[in-house]
């Protein structure tokens, strides 16, 4: 009773999947990376060597792909399963973010991964972020959040994130990056990034990541009680 639907969207670098994590355990809901599971699809077919203009190749690469998310014991933390292996780290390389816009863009590969998304949000209880969640994947959301931030701060996140990881990488290097991603993102015939008319706008270039947090977990208690009126109601 009274459970919803989280859509967070926005662009990368923004502190969306970690902000979608803590709100989740916030409110005692499920987490979905839907970055994650783009990333996962990014990896098999660089691993595999497959052609994302090639409709063959995407046909083949989307028969053998099976995705899934299991919380490790140790961290408590949940991590991407890519074919029965542990791909979390290496779909966080520079190698998989230099692709991913690129597979994301291809509409068989989004139609596959919304409807994946789909069945696991359709009990409610959920919080998934990504570029179509408001749009696409979840249009009846009863939140939808759309995250933003200036490229310089984007940028120095996703610098730090990766140092935390023993990648370095140029700061340079990490914007020309996002802002591609940005272009490609926005600008894709299947599901571009865009902000939804209802979806609340956070920017988060000048917040500590607790306010974010707080921010959203507040929109969705509000979301939430309102739900629970309506019930009340009908």
């Amino acid at each position: 009773m009274g459970k919803i639907v989280i859509a967070i969207d926005g662009y990368s670098g923004c502190g969306k999947s970690s902000t979608a994590k803590a709100v989740a355990k916030t409110l005692g809901y499920t987490y979905i990376d839907s970055g994650a599971m783009y990333r996962a699809v990014t990896l098999h077919f660089l691993n595999e060597h497959l052609s994302p203009g090639n409709p063959k190749d995407v046909q083949r690469g989307l028969e053998g792909i099976d995705i899934s998310f299991q919380i490790n014991p140790d961290t408590q933390k949940q991590e991407t399963y890519l074919n029965g292996l542990n791909v979390e780290e290496e779909i966080r390389t520079m190698r998989v973010s230099q692709s991913v816009s690129e597979i994301a863009a291809v509409a068989e590969i989004r139609q596959a991964m919304v409807r994946q998304q789909q069945r696991l949000g359709k009990k409610k209880g959920v919080v998934m972020d990504g570029r179509d969640i408001g749009s696409v994947v979840f249009p009846e959301a009863e939140l939808k959040v759309f995250m933003t931030a200036d490229l310089e701060t984007r940028a120095g996140r996703r610098q730090k994130e990766l140092m935390e990881k023993g990648d370095l990488v140029d700061l340079e290097e990490i914007k020309t990056n996002l802002a591609e991603r940005d272009r490609v993102d926005s600008s894709r015939a299947a599901s571009p990034l865009l902000k939804m008319p209802d979806a609340a706008e956070i920017d988060t270039s000048n917040l500590e990541f607790e306010e974010q947090v707080r921010l959203i977990v507040d929109l969705a208690q509000k979301a939430i009680q309102k739900e629970k009126d309506y019930a009340g109601n009908h």
